[in-house]
Formats: C-alpha cells, sequence, structure tokens
C-alpha cells in the first residue's frame, strides 16, 4: 500500500470517529416583568428565571391557594359542590372584580368556585373563605399552613383574595410551585381554569334583567389553543401579574410573571417564555426500568452473573438534542456475594449532560440469587483470597 492510501485511510479513519455534538440553547428572553420563572410541571426543572424568590405582592394570584383549601376540602368531604354558601356583608360589599353577589342570593360552592376562577371575584373568594374557616382571617391561617406544606418559603397569606398587605406576599417560584400542585393534585377541577367566561341566571344586570357575563383575563386563553390556564392578578403595587400555563409535545410548562406594566406586557411577557420554553427544551426518559445497565460477577451464589437494572424511570428536561450528549458511568460495589435480593443496591449509575450530573441512581440485580451450596461457598471464597 502507498503512503499516499495510507494517509487517506487514516484522515477517513479519523472523521468517522463519533463527536460531541454541539447543541447551542439561546439565553431566555428578555421581558417586561419584575420578576418571573419558567417551570416544567413534569419534572419540576427551572429553565428560565429572574429574581424567582424576590417576596412580591401576588394580588388576585392569591386565588390559587383559596381555590386549593376549598379543593381540600371538598377532597376530604368537609364540603360538597352543591352546598349552599351564605353571602354575607362583607363578601357582597368588598368591591373590586366581583361577581355581583349580594346576600339574597341562593348560590353555592361550585358557583363560587368558578366565579373566584373564571372572573376572579373577590367576594365569591371571601364567601368561599367563610364557608370553609368561619372566618377570613381563620381562613388565612389555613392558607398558610398549605403553604408551609408545600415548602413554599416566601409566601405568607393574610387575606383570601389579594389584598395589599406588607404581610402578604408570596414569590414567582413559589406561585408556580402553587400551580403545578392544583394541576397535580385536582385535575377534575383544573378545566375551570381554561374557561373564557362565565354568567349564572341567578345573578342578572338590574337595567336588563339580563344574566351578567364576564370574560376571563387571560388572553392567552384565546389566543393560543395550546394554553389551558390559569390566572391574573392586578393591583398599583403589585402591577400586572399572570400565571399561564401550557402542554405541548408531553411537556407542561408554567409561566409566571409579576409586575408588568400593562395587561399587553404582562401576556407578551408569559407567552415568550412559553414559546421559549417548548421551542428549545423537551422532557426524555433518561432512565429506563426494563434497561439492563451492566452484568456482574457473583460469588457464593447458585448463578454466577447477574443483570444490573434500575428500579425506577426517570424523566429530565433537557435542551433538544441533546440526549446524545449524555454520558453515563457505571460503578459496581464488589464483591457481590449471594445472597441477593432485587432491593438491595449493588451499583450506581451516573448520568451527566456538559460535565454537570444529571443522575444519581442506585443499580439492583433484575432477580434474586440464593447462595449455592456450601462447597460451591467454600470454593468460591477461596478463589476471593486471590482476588
Amino acid at each position: 500500500m502507498t503512503t499516499i492510501y495510507k494517509i487517506i485511510i487514516v484522515l477517513i479513519s479519523y472523521y468517522a470517529l463519533p463527536v460531541h455534538s454541539i447543541i447551542i440553547t439561546p439565553k431566555p428572553p428578555s421581558i417586561p416583568a419584575e420578576t418571573y420563572v419558567l417551570l416544567n410541571a413534569d419534572t419540576g426543572k427551572i429553565i428560565a428565571s429572574f429574581d424567582e424568590t424576590k417576596q412580591i405582592n401576588p394580588a388576585s394570584i392569591t386565588k390559587l391557594m383559596t381555590a386549593y383549601v376549598v379543593f381540600e376540602s371538598l377532597n376530604e368531604g368537609q364540603v360538597l359542590l352543591d352546598d349552599r354558601v351564605r353571602v354575607s356583608k362583607r363578601a357582597s360589599s368588598i368591591g373590586g372584580s366581583t361577581m355581583f353577589l349580594n346576600p339574597m342570593l341562593n348560590v353555592n360552592v361550585e358557583e363560587l368556585l368558578q366565579g373566584m376562577i373564571i372572573v376572579s371575584g373577590n367576594d365569591a373568594s371571601i364567601a368561599l373563605a367563610e364557608h370553609i374557616a368561619g372566618t377570613e382571617e381563620a381562613f388565612s391561617e389555613y392558607m398558610n399552613e398549605y403553604a408551609e406544606v408545600m415548602g413554599l418559603k416566601n409566601t405568607n397569606y393574610q387575606n383570601s383574595y389579594g389584598l395589599d398587605d406588607d404581610e402578604h406576599y408570596s414569590s414567582a417560584i413559589d406561585i408556580a410551585i402553587l400551580a403545578s400542585r392544583i394541576i397535580k393534585d385536582f385535575p377534575q377541577y383544573f378545566p375551570w381554569y381554561s374557561e373564557q367566561s362565565y354568567f349564572s341566571d341567578k345573578i342578572r344586570d338590574l337595567k336588563t334583567d339580563q344574566p351578567i357575563k364576564q370574560f376571563n383575563r387571560n388572553k392567552l386563553l384565546k389566543r393560543d389553543k395550546s394554553v389551558d390556564g390559569m390566572k391574573t392578578g392586578f393591583t398599583s403595587s403589585a402591577g400586572y401579574c399572570l400565571v399561564a400555563t401550557a402542554k405541548k409535545d408531553n411537556m407542561r410548562l408554567i409561566a409566571v410573571v409579576t409586575g408588568s406594566k400593562t395587561p399587553d406586557e404582562r401576556t407578551e411577557a408569559a407567552s415568550a417564555l412559553l414559546n421559549y420554553g417548548f421551542r428549545f427544551f423537551e422532557n426524555k426518559t433518561i432512565v429506563d426500568s426494563s434497561t439492563i445497565y451492566a452484568e456482574a460477577k457473583v460469588w457464593k451464589g447458585k448463578d454466577d452473573n447477574i443483570s444490573l437494572v434500575t428500579n425506577k424511570n426517570i424523566q429530565k428536561t433537557i435542551p433538544k438534542g441533546s440526549s446524545k450528549n449524555i454520558k453515563s458511568n457505571i460503578e459496581i460495589f464488589e464483591p457481590i456475594t449471594a445472597p441477593i435480593d432485587t432491593t438491595q443496591p449493588i451499583g450506581k449509575l451516573t448520568l451527566t449532560l456538559d460535565n454537570n450530573i444529571l443522575v444519581e441512581t442506585s443499580l439492583f440485580s433484575n432477580k434474586p440469587i440464593e447462595k449455592d451450596s456450601i462447597w460451591g461457598q467454600i470454593y468460591d471464597s477461596a478463589i476471593l483470597l486471590f482476588e
């Protein structure tokens, strides 16, 4: 073979080697908001954020927790959807965003939930709080207890509907976690957050005697079919806030935007975050319980070898196309001696992406291994002395 042919073969071999794919993920979009977070509700991954732990006034986004407490009460059988609720003078006179309740109306829990969720009724929020706990102050204690259980570290409630108060605050990340809990814990009630309007025959315009139809302030519900919730908020101190959630390609994202200057700004900001997440990220099952990750030698057992597997599937949010760059490392806890059951960790699987650890998980035998005969054990013991 001539020298030139040897060089060509070497070059071909070199370029045929697998190379590390370069995946470029741009920075999150610049949006008009005081704080924000983009959370993957499936995996808990924060895809993008800015000052996400800063304490802010949540305004009417407070009603997410009000709804959560009521949903829990329904789940526990403490109240029923068709329970009649007395509307107090305080609830009917609260002002702001309302569903036009008055003390003479015969309304139930379901109607009030819809009025609070779809049209952000302050009156509905107070009526529900008083129905569950007797007073709004007592209800606020429930809200704070649930916040503590959820691990919301920058949240404290003083009322059920979002009235400005120095001791009434939350954060973008806490709001996103709360929104994800509603979606996961109460799928039967979540569809109310996608309703674009609400009216009741019981609540009529005094001049026309026609039902008062009100509209959801979340403009993304009309603009983007993938968006199916969740809540707006506004006070002069809080600015315009929005929690928007959408699902595409089996991935659910939650965008929380606070402190925007106009309703359109908060809509565009949330939309930009959602689009960024769906465009550049994906959910991948990177650990599969049906996959054999390694084979290992067994000592003093009836079987000489075992297959190592995981006991669960693990899904992660990663940049699109980057799964081919995930590297794996397997550590086996040798020597492996019988007896072995399928719950005993005998190894560890570590997956990394761009030198960052994605997953560390234990490896197990895919089947139980019994002890060998006494002579088999003695034989393996003798061999182990020289290992």
